[in-house]
């Protein structure tokens, strides 16, 4: 019974989730401004997944239970939505969240290959907040015409459908990127946490 217990997510668990998703949150909204600039929305798949690296990294040394990894994804998709994105994110967050657990739990919480390739998958929400511009544009900027429509047809332009594919593989190796580098600032924590 204690072993079942164990395996179940405790109040401590719950606030690591919580204090490392308000870091989270608060680093991609940051750089969610650079937005404003058109060109810059190109960045939102690079910056903040090699930023993120290495509070997400530091996040992996508390994890040793299925479930708070892809808790954060949910709340990090949730907070997307109700900040103006699309619920995209949280469809994508939870799915690649739950894919983000078994990557490594596989490695029994101690691998920091599978580490940084769980935190590669997971952050991928990041480029699930461009499908309202990909497939149904008209639509998203319906409630961004305060931008303007030089704005507007800028993020377009720069944005096709076929741009969706391209900034999938950049979140991917940028976020592979981010968490090695989350490694090797945190190497310290990963040895104490006994992560090889």
């Amino acid at each position: 019974m204690n072993e079942t217990n164990s395996n179940k997510l405790n109040a401590h668990d719950l606030i690591n989730v919580g204090i490392y998703t308000a870091i989270m949150a608060v680093l991609l909204c940051v750089f969610a401004c650079l937005g404003i600039i058109p060109v810059m929305m190109l960045s939102l798949v690079v910056i903040p997944p090699l930023v993120a690296g290495i509070p997400y990294m530091l996040f992996l040394t508390k994890v040793k239970k299925f479930g708070m990894i892809l808790l954060m994804n949910i709340l990090m998709g949730l907070m997307l939505w109700v900040t103006g994105m699309s619920y995209y994110a949280t469809i994508v967050g939870t799915i690649t969240g739950l894919i983000a657990e078994w990557i490594y739990r596989k490695g029994e919480y101690k691998s920091k290959k599978l580490g940084i390739l769980a935190y590669a998958v997971s952050i991928l929400y990041i480029w699930a907040n461009y499908f309202g511009i990909f497939y149904n544009a008209e639509q998203y900027f319906s409630t961004r015409q305060n931008y303007g429509q030089e704005y507007i047809d800028s993020v377009t332009a720069l944005l096709p459908p076929w741009m969706s594919p391209v900034l999938l593989i950049a979140n991917f190796l940028f976020g592979l990127l981010g968490g090695y580098i989350g490694t090797k600032v945190l190497k310290k924590h990963f040895e104490k946490a006994g992560i090889v």
